[in-house]
């Protein structure tokens, strides 16, 4: 499924060589502020360009289809659509038969059949990041337009394990190969009492949305792995104040599935671009034994490089939706 969310519903549409692509979002209520220009800012954080970052151009205007009117939200499904133009749908024929290692060309083809279109990666691209960092720019608007004091902001902190992260890419582009990265993403201004224990904690969510992103293999709040080699009177955070405070922040601002009011902080892991100039061996389906690939076209050297702000706009999309269920859910009505 191409969706997500119960309050604040996100779904996802198009893919990386088609027409258009974009994204269709539910529950957002009337009078938020809204406009094109909103979006510049993230959209033009997400685009390549740069060293170690895709060759491909697109003019990635959002064109807002539904839902908005006269710079402000009209409470109906917004509809925000863009544009695929430069594209070059005959580079990836031969992934039919020559799947490339790390990606989703042969699993698409098994679950979905031989007609499949695998043209920049289909569904499974980096491209699909676009509507989502769209949905985030509106999540954003609706989270500042209830709580003017949340922050959202992600940083990368280091990429193959280097926090030079120039040397680091200059080195692997010039070896025809690829990195990966860490990505930290905070939340400051939170509320006490967003989310549920099990199923729907602010892990859960959070979780759920960050592991969408094509390229995430791990995700870790407060301490994350390190937890499991402390001792509970290092990793426990002590209270010092009566707004609930505390010393230390080890957890990551959730206890319980619930935020406690400190900063909301968590680590994610991206892979190294599956896609690398370096000549690789697969398996033909077609001829029935391994063969060398040689994979042309554009592709990221380090995906991470534009992945921060992708990871703060599914985080935004994730608190947009606790918000609702806090104001809506069995609680009763709760509204700020």
């Amino acid at each position: 499924m191409n969706s997500f969310g119960h309050h604040f519903r996100i779904t996802l549409f198009g893919a990386s060589h088609t027409p258009v692509l974009g994204v269709s979002i539910e529950g957002c209520p009337a009078g938020v502020a809204l406009d094109t220009g909103a979006f510049e800012v993230d959209l033009g954080r997400r685009k390549g360009g740069t060293v170690g970052t895709t060759s491909r151009v697109e003019p990635d205007v959002p064109h807002i289809e539904t839902g908005c009117a006269n710079g402000y939200t009209t409470g109906e499904m917004i509809t925000i659509v863009f544009e695929n133009r430069n594209i070059f749908p005959n580079d990836y024929e031969c992934f039919k038969a020559q799947p490339r290692p790390g990606h989703a060309d042969w699993v698409a083809r098994q679950k979905y059949g031989d007609d499949y279109d695998l043209s920049g990666g289909g569904m499974f691209s980096g491209r699909m990041t676009l509507p989502l960092t769209a949905a985030g720019v509106v999540a954003k608007c609706l989270l500042r337009d209830r709580y003017p004091d949340i922050e959202i902001s992600a940083k990368l902190l280091e990429v193959g394990g280097r926090v030079d992260v120039e040397a680091a890419v200059q080195e692997v582009l010039d070896a025809g190969d690829s990195l990966g990265g860490l990505i930290e993403c905070m939340a400051t201004g939170l509320p006490v009492g967003w989310g549920e224990p099990f199923f729907d904690s602010v892990e859960s969510v959070i979780g759920h949305l960050v592991f969408s992103i094509p390229g995430i293999k791990g995700v870790a709040f407060g301490d994350g792995f390190a937890a499991a080699r402390m001792r509970g009177s290092a990793f426990n955070d002590c209270y010092i104040d009566a707004q609930g405070r505390t010393a230390t922040n080890h957890a990551g601002g959730v206890n319980g599935g619930i935020t406690n009011g400190n900063a909301l902080v968590f680590r994610v892991a991206v892979k190294p671009t599956p896609s690398i100039s370096r000549v690789q061996e697969t398996f033909d389906f077609e001829e029935n034994k391994m063969a060398s690939l040689e994979i042309k076209g554009r592709h990221d050297v380090c995906f991470a490089l534009r992945l921060p702000v992708v990871v703060e706009g599914v985080t935004a999309v994730a608190l947009a939706n606790l918000y609702f269920y806090d104001i809506c859910g069995v609680v009763g009505e709760r509204l700020p």
